[in-house]
């Protein structure tokens, strides 16, 4: 069913806010999705205030925009984007500024093991109208962000790569090869920035977080020799690391969705229990992250668990599917949110287990922009959808689940894919939790059974309150049970975490299954 073509709101939401659910590392290889360009952009738009002529420039450009998503010029986009955000933040939009935004920093390898040179080249996204009349100078170098200190504190240089004459004026048919020698350098997070000058000015900065891990070439042949003598899922869960780096390094995710010291570390931690003839998850209960192959994929998909100090499996529990907002990971309802989830998930006695959907922007199924003419968005739409549920199949296949009380909630655009889900497999929840979301009227028959705990805030930027107003009045329309909470001048984020308490409560009144309603 194409959500987006059926329903006004569907249409609005991808034109102006969707849903906004995480930040994007600095100097990412894998750039920003469009659908988050678009949802920055028309948040920014909500919030900024601009002057009337300011305002002007930003819908002759917002014009523009929409020609480009309609032609599928991603790297036009980008420029666009670039250029009205820069207005509506009061910044000018000069030659220089264009060249500057039009650089990037590509690699193979954005998870560095130091014992091996490691290669870069810096290219340009698009052409900008710069005039350069002579080559060009490029000085590169190793930074890092000091601990603790303000995102606004410059960082500290590290490393000195090198320097670079006859620079091409067009990096887009010649890119700038750099081949660096980070021997030495400790294991950590930085960013390598590639400054290009003309006549000794600098006029633009590339930049590109990476990690250096010492030993990563011979971690990675443990694994791989370890995960071949093993099944499912502890094959995947001792892979999951090797798939995620080769993602990252082929630019299909981004090195923010993946925490390379810590899941490599949990991977060695599960290979020394396999060694030892242990089953590594027998047991174990609290804060856990594991693992399968999404076959349809071809990789290994992240979900985060939470389970009760109190689990037996003797006993069944209710469990909780909840999915993150738009740029968020399967790590969000657990590390943001005050970490409440999990704690309450604790006190009343809840599984957890939160998706990844596949990708950031995946939608869970939802069509949002243009992705029904742009193949790669059709198919993470899809491969997102079959995540959540085979995420909630791995858990019910390993623990002890009451199948009565399996309850599906999210925040944005993960509310938006609660809504879209339930209205597909109604049969398969006991009750949603919808947070700053919105939904298609017309599928609130399809979930007139389904009790519904929906909260927003009228002040939202991201995701306008009428998503939510409109779901409510059709849900109230077919006779729904329902809480509907709006907050007076909530924003997008700030209405979560006090309301999920309620939320739970709200769950503990079904405690079976709904019955289909005629």
């Amino acid at each position: 069913m194409n959500l987006c073509a059926r329903s006004a709101v569907y249409r609005a939401a991808a034109a102006a806010s969707v849903a906004l659910g995480g930040a994007t590392m600095l100097g990412a290889q894998a750039l920003p999705g469009v659908l988050g360009l678009s949802v920055a952009h028309g948040t920014l738009k909500n919030t900024a205030r601009p002057t009337p002529e300011i305002t002007a420039q930003v819908d002759s450009l917002d014009r523009l925009i929409a020609a480009a998503t309609r032609l599928g010029r991603t790297a036009e986009l980008r420029r666009l984007y670039a250029h009205a955000n820069a207005l509506l933040n009061r910044r000018a939009w000069t030659a220089e500024t264009e060249y500057a935004a039009s650089l990037v920093i590509r690699t193979g390898e954005q998870v560095v093991d130091p014992a091996r040179r490691w290669l870069f080249r810096v290219e340009q996204i698009y052409a900008p109208r710069i005039e350069l009349a002579r080559p060009l100078t490029a000085r590169a170098f190793l930074r890092q962000r000091v601990p603790n200190a303000p995102l606004t504190t410059p960082m500290v240089p590290v490393k000195e790569i090198g320097a670079f004459d006859g620079v091409a004026r067009d990096l887009r048919e010649s890119p700038l090869l750099v081949e660096a020698d980070l021997a030495g350098v400790p294991d950590g997070t930085y960013n390598v920035a590639v400054e290009v000058s003309d006549s000794g000015r600098v006029i633009g900065t590339a930049a590109l977080n990476v990690v250096v891990r010492n030993g990563l070439d011979a971690s990675i042949a443990r694994l791989e020799a370890a995960a071949a003598k093993v099944g499912e899922p502890v094959r995947s869960d001792l892979r999951f690391p090797i798939d995620r780096l080769r993602n990252v390094n082929l630019s299909r995710i981004g090195l923010g969705t993946f925490n390379v010291a810590r899941d490599f570390a949990a991977a060695e931690s599960l290979l020394t229990a396999v060694n030892r003839n242990r089953d590594p998850w027998l047991g174990r209960t609290g804060d856990l992250k594991r693992h399968y192959l999404l076959a349809a994929a071809g990789e290994v998909m992240p979900y985060r668990l939470y389970v009760p100090s109190t689990y037996s499996p003797s006993r069944p529990m209710p469990l909780i599917v909840a999915l993150h907002g738009l740029g968020g990971t399967e790590d969000s309802f657990f590390e943001a949110y005050g970490r409440k989830l999990p704690e309450l998930a604790e006190q009343r006695g809840y599984i957890v287990v939160a998706p990844l959907g596949y990708r950031t922007d995946g939608a869970y199924g939802v069509q949002l922009g243009l992705r029904a003419i742009d193949p790669a968005g059709v198919r993470a739409r899809d491969l997102s959808e079959q995540d959540v549920y085979q995420a909630l199949e791995q858990v019910r296949a390993f623990y002890k689940v009451d199948p009565q009380r399996i309850y599906l909630m999210g925040h944005s655009m993960g509310a938006i894919g609660t809504w879209a889900l339930a209205a597909k497999t109604p049969q398969m929840w006991t009750a949603l939790g919808a947070f700053a979301g919105l939904g298609a009227a017309e599928t609130a028959a399809a979930m007139k059974a389904l009790p519904h705990y929906v909260v927003h805030g009228d002040a939202d930027a991201t995701v306008n309150v009428v998503g939510s107003r409109s779901m409510v009045a059709a849900l109230k329309a077919v006779g729904a049970e329902l809480v509907y909470i709006e907050v007076p001048g909530g924003n997008h984020n700030n209405v979560v975490e006090p309301h999920l308490p309620a939320m739970f409560d709200f769950f503990e009144k079904y405690k079976t299954r709904p019955a289909p309603r005629p």
